[in-house]
């Protein structure tokens, strides 16, 4: 990546349990953009969904948060997302970089739904939308096994081709054409190692710089 390609773009990255934890995405995601100049926010709250960044929602298990050049903040107890239109309108940032794919991807359920994913992604686009703001939308990345997630390829798959066609006005950045399934290793099926975040998080920041918001 060129040096500074993102110099003075304010860029806000808000995403699930990826994000919730210092050392996960947050960590080497945040630092890469900040590396290309950006002035950075990353929040992350465990187990949110899409639609939860909307309204004020209660996170599963804790939350996370990066301002600039700051260390993450790890909130365990009471933890919550932070309405979209608040966030923006705080920050004015020049685009919003949404991480969000595995809480959408109902590992759990037999089949994938697909109507109430529709519903969860359009309304945050939307909401996004009307602020007039730029978005990206980063879908999931390969498993290495199901683990306790009940995380498969197949439906990484499903829900990758799903949200590159639900995502916009968003510019949907396809995670599973960064690695191949199995080279990012994970903790439990869904988290990644070390490693395996600072390849995707420079992956990202890779496609933000080569495609971005003006």
């Amino acid at each position: 990546m060129s040096n500074a390609a993102l110099a003075g773009l304010v860029l806000l990255v808000i995403g699930d349990s990826h994000l919730a934890t210092p050392n996960y995405l947050i960590g080497p995601l945040h630092d890469q953009l900040i590396e290309q100049g950006a002035e950075v926010h990353s929040i992350g709250v465990c187990g949110a969904n899409a639609a939860d960044w909307v309204t004020t929602s209660p996170g599963d298990c804790g939350r996370a948060e990066r301002r600039g050049n700051e260390p993450a903040i790890k909130i365990q107890d009471g933890a919550s997302t932070t309405p979209i239109t608040e966030l923006i309108e705080q920050g004015a940032p020049d685009a919003v970089v949404v991480v969000i794919g595995d809480t959408i991807a109902a590992y759990n359920n037999e089949t994938f739904p697909r109507s109430w994913a529709y519903q969860q992604v359009s309304t945050l686009t939307r909401a996004i939308a009307e602020t007039g703001v730029k978005c990206y939308w980063v879908g999931p990345g390969w498993s290495n096994n199901p683990g306790r997630f009940n995380k498969t390829n197949e439906r990484v798959e499903e829900v990758s081709d799903f949200l590159a066609e639900n995502v916009a006005p968003c510019t949907y950045i396809d995670s599973t054409q960064f690695a191949e399934p199995g080279d990012w290793r994970t903790i439990d099926g869904q988290h990644y190692t070390g490693s395996g975040y600072r390849q995707w998080g420079q992956a990202i920041a890779e496609f933000i710089v080569e495609n971005p918001p003006k």
